[in-house]
């Protein structure tokens, strides 16, 4: 399912059209060994949770989505990714927070106040941010 959001104040927060950067597009495992696969409109965290992405803004380095209907848990409700592309930590070249996974509302996700990118090893509400590396097929 592929939800469009209108009446942003914001023009920044939305992509037209809605396209992942080349970066976060494809399978990627992070640092724990979860597995993942992001396109335009879906990221999965496998092997049962998926994101239906609603905007990127690259601008300010978060995602917002729409947790599946069939997630083990906060259903139908929003989510705020925040990201970071790393440097001198290869092979991870990006890491990620969920910042907000159970917000009620769209705009309660938006608002969440951002993760710390200036401390990626506490920077996710006390966490690290999950470091992501591109997996080879």
């Amino acid at each position: 399912m592929f939800i469009l959001v209108s009446g942003t104040k914001d023009s920044d927060d939305i992509n037209h059209p809605q396209t992942t950067p080349v970066l976060f597009k494809g399978e990627f495992e992070d640092d724990y060994g979860i597995h993942y696969r992001i396109s335009d409109t879906l990221w999965i965290q496998y092997p049962s949770t998926k994101y239906h992405i609603i905007s990127w803004n690259e601008k300010e380095q978060y995602i917002l989505a729409r947790n599946d209907d069939g997630n083990p848990g906060d259903r139908g409700l929003f989510t705020r990714i925040d990201y970071m592309q790393f440097t001198n930590m290869e092979p991870f070249i990006w890491g990620f927070c969920l910042t907000n996974f159970n917000a009620i509302t769209l705009e309660d996700a938006k608002s969440t106040a951002s993760a710390d990118r200036k401390n990626p090893k506490k920077g996710c509400g006390g966490f690290p941010f999950s470091r992501m590396k591109k997996l080879k097929k």
